[in-house]
């Protein structure tokens, strides 16, 4: 099993409007071959694309409180960018979500021409 925190940035205003970055924080656990992977071969900065299940978790504190947190669960992990690359924004790499097929030749590069925004 490999724990590991990733950081998503949320574009958004303050209170003065102006628009600015806002990283969200998500806890992830990866089982397996894909968990050796990730201990191996994952460094801060490193862009990464998870596809799994939240996983929702209760316990009581030492002090008696209620605690609760969500975390993910990965079924896949697919690093992104070069070894090298932490600050890379994914290098043309694509993102197939575990279950999904991809042809060796598919062509994305007008796939959002009918979206109407």
């Amino acid at each position: 099993m490999c724990s590991l925190r990733i950081a998503v940035n949320t574009r958004r205003r303050d209170e003065s409007g102006q628009w600015g970055d806002k990283p969200n924080y998500f806890s992830i656990s990866v089982f397996g071959n894909q968990a050796e992977s990730c201990s191996q071969y994952l460094s801060k900065g490193r862009p990464v694309a998870i596809d799994g299940r939240l996983e929702w978790r209760e316990w009581q504190a030492q002090d008696g409180s209620k605690r609760e947190s969500v975390e993910i669960v990965a079924d896949s992990v697919q690093f992104l960018g070069s070894r090298g690359d932490g600050d890379s924004a994914g290098g043309g790499n694509q993102f197939v979500p575990a279950g999904a097929t991809q042809s060796a030749d598919a062509d994305f590069s007008g796939a959002d021409d009918d979206i109407p925004f």
